[in-house]
Parts: C-alpha cells; structure tokens; sequence
C-alpha cells in the first residue's frame, strides 16, 4: 500500500469517457518527493459516464494509499470533489436523497468513498483541466485515464507500463514570435541620402555642390557612391 513510512502523500486522480456515456477509464498517480509522477495505476470501465469514470478513479486512489497517511488528491473533477464534501454531509441527512427529493446519483460509489474518507486526512485541491503549464500530476493522471477509456485496458507502473501519450485536448504553448535583427550599421554610415544645403568636401577630395545627393560616412558628409566604395 501506498503511504507507508511517508509524512504526506501528493496524488492526483482522473476519469475519462469517450462519449459520456461511452467507452470509459480512470487513473490515479503518485508522486515523489519532487512532486514527479512516481506510481500511476489506470483501469477500463467499459461504458459509462465521465462522473463515474471520476468517482472510481478517487475510489481506487483511496484505496491503494495508506489511510494513515495524510493525502492530497488534486483533481479537475468539480462534480467528484463537491459529491464527495460539499454535498455528502446533507445527502446522509437525507437518506441518500437530493434536495429535490430525488435518489442521489451513482450512491453506491459515493457510499465507499464516504467509507474510505472515514477517519482519513484527506485534503482536496482543485486544478483546471487540460492547460498549457497545468499540475503536471493532474496532466497525467488525465492522459492516463484517457488511453484507458480508448484501449480498455489496464495499465500502470506496477505493469511496467509506459508512461500515457500526451492529450489532444491539451493546447499546445505558442512559440514566441521571432524578431527579425536589424541589419548592422557598416563603419558608422548611414544609407539614407539627403540634398545638401551647402556646398562642400567629399572624403575622396572632390567638392559638392547645393542641392546635389549626400550621404554620410565616417568622415562627414560626400558622395553616395564613396560612402559606398569605403564600406
């Protein structure tokens, strides 16, 4: 079991349906102390829905971790995680009804999770789904559920399994854009010519007039074409 001998456990689970209902899986991944995913355990649910799929994928975490232990289950399930504390406490009071009276929603579940939960210290962290610089706990339990539901077929570290192919539904970090560099001033000149005010020098030793085509060069101000010869 998962836990023993540690002060605190980071763990992230998932669940996965191809059509809701459809073809279904879940997963859960441990890490070590450097938060990298470290165990990983992924199962088929055949068909069935994307809540089902989330509340046996905590289930199968709470059961493979040492109830000692204390646990941090990050996931991206809002529905499991408020089933699980927000709304459990008022649906025992009820005998297992909603507030409109009607049976709760996959109770079975529910009921062994509320089971599992009893006497734990369990700490439950939301984390967005499917997100460029996501948990990468959460990002891997949620690959792993997903090729469970695809393949049906169990998968896992224990098996020697490799580790789940990335999400399509993942976006994919846009590179950043490329600046073109500037093109290098050549000796201090500058290609820009202008029409002189007055007459003067060129650096080869021949004068201009007013009005006729400079441009600067390391030297001053002279015909285009010596600026050019001097590059």
């Amino acid at each position: 079991m998962i836990g023993h001998m540690l002060e605190r456990v980071v763990a992230a689970c998932d669940g996965a349906s191809k059509g809701n209902p459809g073809p279904a899986g879940w997963a859960w991944v441990v890490a070590d102390e450097t938060q990298t995913p470290a165990r990983w355990e992924a199962g088929p649910l055949g068909k069935a829905t994307n809540n089902v799929a989330e509340l046996t994928a905590l289930e199968q975490l709470l059961t493979a971790t040492d109830p000692g232990v204390p646990l941090e289950i990050r996931m991206d399930s809002q529905y499991a995680m408020k089933a699980v504390t927000t709304w459990l406490p008022g649906w025992k009071r009820n005998g297992w009804k909603t507030a409109a009276g009607k049976p709760v929603a996959n109770q079975e579940l529910v009921v062994r999770i509320d089971e599992l939960l009893d006497g734990r210290t369990v700490e439950f962290r939301y984390v967005p789904a499917h997100q460029v610089d996501g948990d990468p706990l959460n990002d891997f339990a949620d690959r792993a559920a997903s090729q469970a539901a695809t393949a049906q077929e169990s998968a896992g570290s224990g098996l020697g399994s490799p580790e789940p192919p990335p999400s399509p539904d993942t976006p994919k970090a846009k590179a950043a854009p490329r600046r073109k560099a500037a093109a290098p001033r050549k000796n201090g000149s500058s290609s820009r010519t202008i029409k002189a005010k007055f007459p003067g020098r060129c650096l080869c030793g021949r004068g201009y007039a007013a009005g006729e085509s400079i441009a600067k060069n390391t030297q001053g101000w002279g015909h285009p074409e010596c600026r050019t010869a001097e590059a």
